[in-house]
């Protein structure tokens, strides 16, 4: 039976919720002490009306660059910076909540050593900034409920933590053309994620690369797909579609997949033309 994200709940987790609230209470305090309202404050630090509203009701984390600006912007003389390692430890401690079809591969990733991941549709859920995260999340239809957004968002932003951590997995990438060119969330948020695709390329342990769209053969028809190989354990193949998803540990499948995923990178830019075409696509914005 296929699982989808409506019919199975989140895994139980523990929530920064009061400390949350206690520094959302200070940056409304703050902010009218400053005389701004949400919006004027949104403006000037570059978030929404609605996200600054979601952090004074403490239903959102705060991250340490809206801590650090909005201490600066607000004259809090250092008490919004002095949160940050309390907020940056509640977070290492929450167990994240993923949805039940998800949790074997979350699991896996965690443990991975090499992670190759071909996408056709979208950036790799690795490599999204916090505010494309968000759009997308925003954007579903059927719509979700604010709190499914921020515990979707925190989720995901928490499997990033796996590319600093040390000894950090070998990630490659595949990302086509077209998803680079689509503006999802707006300019300012589609720029961002380039920005940020060009630092991840730098990475030693990431190797990125783009797959144009004037190839006149693809290996990648077949749809989005991840090899995964976790620590002392055979690779396996991921699938994901319409809020179901399946893992591959048929050996003959598998290696059918990494077929694939070496004919991919062949067919795709190389990681200095990739990284090249990225900047281009920046100054073109």
């Amino acid at each position: 039976m296929t699982v989808t994200e409506s019919q199975e709940p989140y895994d139980e987790g523990e929530q920064a919720n009061d400390l949350n609230r206690a520094i959302g209470k200070q940056v409304k305090l703050l902010r009218e002490r400053a005389g701004l309202t949400q919006k004027e404050l949104g403006d000037r630090l570059g978030y929404s009306e609605d996200l600054i509203s979601s952090l004074e009701r403490g239903r959102r984390t705060p991250q340490r660059e809206f801590l650090e600006t909005a201490d600066e912007l607000l004259g809090a003389d250092g008490l919004l910076k002095a949160t940050i390692e309390d907020v940056e430890k509640a977070k290492a401690k929450a167990r994240v909540r993923h949805p039940a079809w998800f949790r074997d591969y979350a699991r896996l990733e965690r443990q991975a050593v090499e992670i190759n991941d071909y996408n056709c549709h979208d950036i790799q859920g690795l490599f999204q900034t916090e505010r494309r995260i968000r759009a997308l999340y925003e954007m579903r239809k059927p719509l979700l409920d604010e709190e499914t957004i921020e515990q979707r968002v925190t989720s995901r932003l928490a499997r990033q933590e796996i590319l600093t951590h040390w000894p950090p997995p070998m990630i490659t990438a595949v990302i086509e053309e077209s998803v680079l060119r689509r503006p999802l969330g707006g300019r300012e948020v589609h720029k961002e994620q380039l920005e940020h695709l060009l630092e991840l390329g730098r990475l030693r342990n990431v190797e990125l690369q783009v797959m144009p769209t004037d190839r006149t053969e693809h290996a990648g028809m077949g749809g989005s797909f991840i090899l995964l190989t976790p620590k002392g354990k055979p690779q396996l193949g991921y699938t994901e579609a319409q809020s179901s998803s399946r893992l591959v540990t048929d050996l003959e499948d598998v290696r059918i997949l990494a077929a694939q995923y070496g004919s991919l990178r062949a067919q795709a830019l190389t990681m200095q033309e990739s990284l090249a075409l990225i900047k281009e696509m920046l100054g073109d914005l």
